[in-house]
């Protein structure tokens, strides 16, 4: 990764805001900043072909490049198209992937966040047969509102018996709660409630 990943936000709306002349010229400077390998990243990220970025260099290294001219402009929609227009099924595809690795704030029922990580919704994309790199599966995540947890607790807190055990446990409850037509309740809290009292008797129950 190159840059941060709300510099490649940014970077993706600043390029999908330009003309198609100036949009290969950004691509190619910004390439050109970066180096080796530069133009893989910046091809993948703002979804634009190799040798689209070859030609903005090109231009940018012709010292006697053309005044903008309204005429010479691909008409909009005339460049290559983006995962999203390429792949219909790519949204539904990926809210898929994270279904079942979704969590979020008690407290703000808008804010969520995903367990896996970039390279496992990639891979996790791949065995429903769609391709995409990890800066479109970036862009997937900024469309559908996922944010970045920020970890908090920077000591382990050790190990904790049948802890995969109970999550799966936990996980096939609300399969079949959900399959019943019934509620399910996320509840976050520092105190042991009655309620959460309630789950540790069903998990040790199924455990045993």
């Amino acid at each position: 990764m190159y840059y941060s990943e709300e510099i490649e936000s940014e970077m993706v709306k600043f390029h999908n805001s330009l003309t198609e002349k100036h949009k290969r010229r950004y691509a190619a400077l910004e390439a050109k900043k970066l180096g080796q390998g530069g133009i893989k990243y910046v091809s993948e990220l703002l979804g634009c072909h190799r040798n689209t970025i070859t030609e903005g260099k090109n231009e940018l290294e012709n010292k006697e490049i053309e005044e903008f001219n309204d005429q010479a402009i691909r008409a909009k929609g005339g460049g290559r198209k983006r995962c999203f227009e390429k792949i219909p099924e790519l949204d539904q595809a990926f809210l898929s992937v994270v279904q079942e690795h979704t969590a979020g704030d008690p407290m703000n029922v808008e804010i969520k966040w995903t367990y896996l990580n970039q390279a496992q919704i990639v891979e996790g994309l791949k065995a429903k047969g769609i391709k995409v790199s990890m800066p479109i599966v970036k862009q997937l995540l900024d469309k559908h509102n996922y944010v970045k947890r920020k970890a908090q607790k920077q000591l382990a807190t050790g190990h904790t018996k049948n802890r995969n055990e109970q999550f799966e446990n936990i996980d096939r409850l609300k399969q079949e709660y959900s399959n019943a037509g019934d509620p399910i309740i996320s509840i976050d809290t520092k105190k042991k409630s009655i309620l959460a009292t309630c789950i540790e008797q069903e998990n040790s129950t199924q455990l045993k």
